[in-house]
């Protein structure tokens, strides 16, 4: 299968290309900086010159409070750039993935939201998501839309410099007093088992919208406190709200996707703890390679 990933040198693309650059696949990396998603006629060249069977998008505007100021580069980013994509999918036969985010919703329901849940969204950024699922729908009908929160990944993520682990893990080692918000609730989601999960679901022919996200639910404080007590670090941890870190970004205090489509075709997540372990744990390996000069192959991780 021939593969176009959008964004291949991002914190989720890096583990896509991981998982999906074996032997049966032909993956062609595309970066934000020599492609624009945003420009009809270059995505409809791109597509034309590789005539793809499958384009996985990760390309997104999602630095959250620049969105506020710049909703026009939002919309043109995150509905505009996937609108382009759908319609250059359709018109070649290819298989279109796209990720959008639980900032679709509003956080108000308190229990999981299921796929069928209205999407109302608190700001710009989760606006311009919502609009970018519209926009592909309308543009290609063979399509994969993959909602999904709280991702980490060996890569970090570019646009927030690193992850939550990273940045906690960091902090600890800097003996710092660590405040995290307790009332905004959420599943980390590993993203090395996100794309395998995206790459079963690709195998099928079950078109339509997912959520994909690990197993459970916690707080950012209890992310962060699992964190710690994995790694046996004692730090100066305390639990915070949301009014102690103005913004002006309003953000949804309940993120917890229901997985129930995800279920119903045979598919699964493992649960947040164990995804966590695992990360950890290849970050340990990671760090163990790099001082003795070894080389550290690809992580492949089975639930």
């Amino acid at each position: 299968m021939k593969i176009l990933l959008i964004g291949a040198n991002g914190q989720l693309g890096t583990d896509l290309f991981k998982v999906f650059n074996r032997a049966e696949n032909e993956v062609l990396p595309v970066l934000h900086s020599t492609h624009d998603v945003c420009s009809a006629a270059q995505v409809e060249d791109l597509v034309d010159a590789h005539k793809p069977d499958l384009i996985i998008n990760t390309a997104a505007f999602h630095k959250v409070e620049e969105c506020e100021k710049n909703p026009g580069l939002a919309f043109e980013v995150n509905a505009t750039g996937a609108f382009n994509l759908a319609r250059a999918s359709q018109r070649h036969g290819a298989i279109l993935v796209h990720f959008s985010s639980d900032y679709v919703f509003s956080g108000d329901k308190r229990s999981p939201y299921a796929e069928s849940d209205r999407p109302a969204p608190l700001n710009v950024y989760g606006a311009s998501k919502v609009a970018g699922e519209h926009l592909i729908a309308c543009g290609t009908s063979r399509f994969f839309l993959v909602r999904t929160t709280g991702l980490y990944g060996y890569a970090g993520s570019s646009g927030k410099g690193g992850n939550f682990v990273e940045n906690m893990l960091k902090k600890a080692s800097e003996r710092a007093s660590i405040r995290v918000v307790n009332d905004q609730t959420l599943t980390p989601t590993s993203t090395l088992e996100l794309a395998q999960t995206v790459s079963h679901l690709v195998e099928t022919d079950a078109f339509g919208l997912y959520h994909i996200t690990c197993e459970g639910e916690c707080s950012w404080y209890d992310f962060a406190r699992q964190i710690f007590a994995m790694q046996k670090l004692e730090v100066d941890l305390a639990p915070a709200t949301t009014r102690d870190f103005p913004s002006n970004v309003k953000r949804p205090p309940y993120s917890v996707l229901s997985k129930n489509r995800l279920h119903n075709i045979g598919l699964s997540m493992p649960f947040w703890q164990t995804s966590l372990e695992r990360y950890l744990h290849g970050r340990s390996h990671r760090a163990i390679l790099a001082v003795s000069g070894g080389t550290c192959p690809p992580t492949h991780l089975r639930r």
